[in-house]
């Protein structure tokens, strides 16, 4: 398997942190799974650094934004988010899925990644971890989560 760190994100969140069910395991015992399940030990450690990072972020570390703003990407977000994701991550704002201090975490852990560029795909996976981590987006997570399979049900058909 490769070291991709989305990849091992993925896993980790189908495989335990979106279970109520079992306790979380120690960060010692999900690197030792992941050994298991074949992921270089770099991609693992990257990964286990990713979710330290987004559990340390807040939402309230941006402050409140008003209705009439807009969002300007840097030119570094620009070189690693296509024009299409950084619409889409408009959108899910917009249309209430996140808020204006979500989407700030949703695009420091999207350039966390280490990838040259994120995809679609890829975003809406970290949208979907990051309101899966906070409190009360039982609501908004649902309606991400139905936006991450809807396409992956019609495949399978």
């Amino acid at each position: 398997m490769n070291d991709n760190v989305l990849d091992i994100l993925i896993y980790l969140f189908e495989n335990y942190l979106e279970s109520d069910d079992i306790p979380q395991p120690s960060r010692d015992v999900l690197r030792d799974e992941l050994e298991h399940a074949g992921f270089a030990k770099t991609g693992i450690e990257r990964a286990l650094e990713w979710l330290e990072g987004l559990s340390m972020e807040t939402p309230a570390t941006v402050n409140p934004v008003n209705q009439r703003s807009f969002r300007v990407f840097n030119g570094h977000e620009q070189a690693r988010l296509t024009a299409e994701v950084r619409g889409y991550l408009i959108q899910l704002e917009t249309i209430g899925i996140l808020s204006a201090s979500q989407r700030e975490l949703v695009i420091d852990r999207l350039l966390a990644l280490d990838a040259e560029e994120i995809d679609i795909e890829q975003m809406k996976w970290v949208v979907l971890m990051v309101l899966f981590s906070q409190p009360g987006q039982e609501l908004a997570y649902q309606r991400m989560e139905d936006l991450v399979f809807e396409g992956q049900s019609s495949a399978i058909h």
